[in-house]
């Protein structure tokens, strides 16, 4: 199942620095893991902000719902979640 997911990152400016970075560097790593599994297929900044749109391609929405809150900036993370169809007018449909 694909699903489009944009996630608005709203880090505190109260957390503490070495926390911050640790956190962000677990993320691109958990990203990364995910992306060489087949289950995060694209991620795109949106620009002027700290957020993304990503496109997973996971089993199920619980699939979705445990990968989502396995991020380690979950609790910073504001997140939207549609699921997509294959449009009729793309190339790729047979």
């Amino acid at each position: 199942m694909l699903f489009a997911v944009r996630m608005e990152v709203s880090i505190p400016d109260t957390l503490d620095p070495e926390l911050r970075a640790t956190l962000v560097s677990e993320e691109r790593e958990y990203c990364q893991a995910l992306q060489r599994q087949g289950k995060w297929l694209h991620i795109w900044r949106i620009v002027g902000k700290y957020s993304n749109l990503s496109i997973f391609d996971v089993d199920d929405n619980d699939e979705l719902h445990q990968i989502l809150w396995g991020l380690p900036l979950f609790q910073h993370l504001t997140i939207t979640v549609e699921p997509l169809a294959v449009h009729p007018s793309e190339l790729t449909v047979t």
